[in-house]
């Protein structure tokens, strides 16, 4: 991996690499946390309150101006929706049923689905020989995790299918920015400023309908969903916003390879969740088929994993 030399500055961008490998990586874990007091809606709702916060905080002390274009705003509310309100609410739902190592796996799919639905969206992108080999090895990955031969997913196929859906979201979400928010040139902090405090202001109208589950609050739960919002939600953008200025977009993109490693070790190591042989080999198909369809960048890296 190329760095930009040995001194200070150096050393500080790797350091946010590696704290943005784990965070995002422990997201899943985080979730699992959250779910053992908390209904799934009510983990996202404290996800994006919090990260909202965290980022409003961040923006008014780097002095950062928030878009006012209303049409700007009317883009971000849609991005909103497809970056953190529906693909959180599917892994949150999703991670009742299966092992959150596992969800980590299927959230590694997230640059395939974004080059998918480029292909289908921008007339520019063209269905180059890397990137279509790159699709087919990647998703041959997902069927090796979702081990049809065991009864399609061990009985949680739902839950696998509302993974797949979540990261699906999050491709079409990438591809919206980069087609109406990218050429526009404003910065990623208040961009995600925006993005995640509107999320959350439609998880706060949505509260009173679907919120209302008894609350089992603990050290754990409320740790969980402290740092899923303030870490995995919050400062992940900034961190990756510093590794992009600093290494480059590429390199920065790396961190996808990094997060399933991360998930389902935290997951066994933490919640004593069952590894097998297909998961592991699965996901390393997957990256293998990312490495090949990321020949060349699809989407900006600093907009890649927001969603994790």
């Amino acid at each position: 991996m190329r760095t930009t030399g040995g001194g200070p500055g150096s050393r500080w961008v790797l350091a946010q690499y590696l704290a943005l490998a784990l965070t995002w990586g422990a997201s899943f874990l985080f979730v699992e946390l959250g779910l053992a007091g908390l209904s799934p809606t009510q983990v996202v709702l404290g996800r994006l309150v919090i990260g909202a916060l965290t980022l409003v905080a961040v923006t008014a002390v780097t002095r950062q101006q928030l878009p006012r274009e209303p049409l700007v705003w009317a883009h971000l509310a849609v991005t909103a929706l497809l970056l953190c309100v529906v693909p959180f609410l599917l892994f949150a739902w999703a991670q009742q049923s299966i092992p959150s190592g596992l969800a980590s796996i299927y959230n590694a799919t997230t640059p395939l689905m974004t080059t998918l639905v480029a292909l289908a969206a921008l007339p520019e992108e063209r269905p180059t020989a890397a990137r279509v080999t790159g699709l087919l090895i990647g998703f041959t990955g997902v069927l090796v995790v979702l081990a049809p031969w065991r009864g399609v997913g061990s009985g949680a196929l739902p839950a696998q299918a509302a993974c797949l859906l979540a990261t699906a979201c999050y491709g079409a979400a990438f591809v919206h920015l980069r087609r109406t928010i990218a050429p526009r040139g404003i910065p990623a902090v208040p961009v995600a400023t925006v993005q995640v405090g509107l999320g959350a202001v439609v998880l706060l109208v949505l509260a009173p309908l679907f919120a209302t589950s008894p609350v089992a609050l603990s050290p754990a739960v409320v740790l969980g969903v402290l740092a899923l919002g303030g870490l995995g939600t919050g400062l992940a953008y900034v961190w990756n916003t510093n590794v992009v200025s600093g290494w480059g977009a590429t390199n920065a993109a790396t961190v996808t390879y990094l997060t399933p490693v991360v998930g389902v070790g935290l997951g066994a190591l933490v919640l004593d969740e069952a590894v097998t042989w297909n998961q592991p080999l699965g996901a390393a198909v997957v990256v293998l088929g990312i490495v090949v369809n990321q020949h060349r960048p699809a989407v900006p890296a600093r907009t890649r994993n927001g969603g994790c």
